[in-house]
């Protein structure tokens, strides 16, 4: 009953959202030049209710995170949402980025490795099938002095390049970053993107930000430790999936889990407060995207990241 309770809810709060776009882009239309080309009107429309996903996800998830002491993949921000209408389309996805591993933590500002984190990324980077010098690269883009690790690059090797430029310094702000850095080839970043994430509990910071054991992807926990198994993961996942963890303790009743489960407790939550929203509308058979992610705090959110094409 809970769950049918919840997606009433789900579909009041984006219904609410899209009619205030329909009626934005109804008066916008109005004052539109008859002569205005037909894509045109059509994308600045797909726009707006794209935008008016983006509302009605974040309504969705301050209201639905604000109720309960953790988060999981059985929540109902975690299943696809489509709307169908006479004036075009809408199709919104949330995905939550506590559940992945954050590069950010991967090395410390004085070029030392996080070495707790540095150990899942190079399981991660093994499973991928993918060298684990590209910590090296990565922990020289975020740390502060210019001496490169030993698969690494700092200032000398980005100057020497075509197009001339300049590590970070500092923590990544974006995902797409990554493209800039030594050895991140676009297939890569891809690759990494369901499982990786930049962004920490705090705006700018590389803060702890342990991965929260309910939304983590299995390849994710079998990185988590040495002594996962692909059985150990399996077990995990079937088990959250009837009875998701509320404290990184319970954790423990998976069977097996016992020994590794003492070792997590700093490196899992089981509550996330990042999500990224993807917010497709069409209109015409004219498409426009919004990627945002977002910050829930209670019943508040804060945009850390917008992207529209």
């Amino acid at each position: 009953m809970n769950g049918k309770r919840g997606f009433a809810l789900v579909i009041a709060l984006v219904v609410t959202a899209l009619v205030t776009a329909l009626v934005v882009t109804f008066i916008n239309e109005v004052y539109l030049e008859t002569g205005t080309h037909h894509n045109a009107v059509a994308a600045q429309q797909g726009s707006l209710f794209a935008e008016g996903g983006i509302t009605g996800a974040l309504q969705l998830l301050t209201t639905t995170t604000s109720s309960q002491s953790y988060s999981s993949l059985n929540d109902v921000w975690a299943k696809p949402l489509a709307f169908d209408e006479e004036r075009g389309s809408l199709r919104i996805t949330i995905e939550e980025e506590n559940g992945k591993l954050n590069l950010n933590l991967i090395a410390l500002p004085n070029g030392q490795f996080n070495e707790e984190y540095k150990g899942i990324g190079q399981r991660l980077l093994t499973r991928l099938k993918q060298p684990s010098d590209l910590l090296d690269s990565l922990a020289d883009w975020i740390d502060t002095d210019d001496s490169p690790h030993p698969g690494g690059a700092e200032s000398a090797w980005y100057q020497g390049r075509k197009v001339k430029y300049r590590p970070r310094n500092k923590p990544l702000e974006t995902f797409e970053e990554l493209n800039r850095i030594r050895g991140f080839t676009p297939e890569l970043v891809e690759q990494l993107r369901p499982f990786t994430t930049v962004y920490g509990d705090q705006p700018g910071v590389a803060v702890a930000a342990p991965i929260n054991i309910n939304t983590a992807p299995r390849e994710l926990l079998l990185a988590l430790d040495e002594g996962m198994t692909e059985s150990l993961a399996e077990q995990i996942i079937a088990y959250r999936l009837t009875t998701p963890f509320k404290t990184p303790a319970e954790l423990v009743k998976v069977p097996g889990m016992q020994t590794i489960a003492t070792a997590l407790q700093t490196r899992i939550v089981t509550k996330g407060s990042v999500y990224r929203i993807r917010s497709e509308a069409t209109v015409n058979d004219v498409t426009r995207t919004i990627e945002a992610v977002a910050r829930i705090n209670g019943g508040t959110s804060n945009i850390i990241y917008w992207r529209e094409y």
